[in-house]
């Protein structure tokens, strides 16, 4: 039940191996790429070792755990990662290098993440987005999750404010579900109209 191998028509999705550290420095050096993550750019590959071990060599030593590196099919090397967390938040995020966007890539990844955790049996996944970073409600509304509401917080480790959407996918039937943690610590939040273009 931890982060087990799938396949789509495009993409491997399968552990991250001490064997991926370049390919994930690739990922992780990008200021673009790293731009809207709770996190600075690695600058070298001593960074991307602690980056792996703390994110990943922890989490497959879990009972469960969803912590996925998005390969091409035809080479098997990283261009990106997914997540689900197992913490309360269920959070689902992902990242991906700049050269494969606008592929439809972390969408195709995430309906497959979402389709197992589902099976595996979570009730429900959230995932948050910067309001100046639109693109990721795409995935998130191609996944099928729906917006919630929207709240401020100041960003660590970057340290400066910023207005998340929280995004919901309920798979227990129970609909009415929102996850309210954002909401109640954060003082400025509220409900905007915000449109699927």
């Amino acid at each position: 039940m931890n982060t087990p191998t799938l396949k789509t028509e495009r993409l491997i999705l399968r552990k991250f191996t001490e064997n991926d550290l370049e390919a994930l420095f690739l990922i992780l050096k990008d200021e673009e790429v790293n731009q809207f993550l709770p996190w600075y750019p690695a600058k070298n590959l001593e960074e991307t070792q602690r980056f792996y071990e703390e994110q990943y060599a922890s989490k497959y030593a879990q009972p469960q755990a969803y912590a996925y590196a998005i390969c091409l099919k035809e080479d098997d090397y990283p261009i990106g990662y997914i997540k689900v967390d197992m913490e309360e938040h269920h959070d689902f995020g992902y990242g991906l290098r700049k050269e494969f966007w606008h592929r439809g890539i972390v969408s195709e990844a995430g309906k497959a993440v979402v389709d197992q955790v589902r099976k595996d049996g979570l009730p429900y996944i959230t995932a948050t987005h910067d309001k100046n970073n639109p693109r990721s409600a795409h995935v998130m509304r191609a996944c099928g999750m729906k917006y919630c509401y929207t709240y401020e917080e100041q960003w660590q480790p970057k340290n400066f404010p910023v207005f998340f959407r929280m995004y919901q996918l309920n798979f227990d039937g129970n609909d009415d579900r929102v996850y309210m943690k954002y909401w109640n610590q954060y003082e400025n939040h509220f409900i905007e109209t915000v449109s699927a273009d």
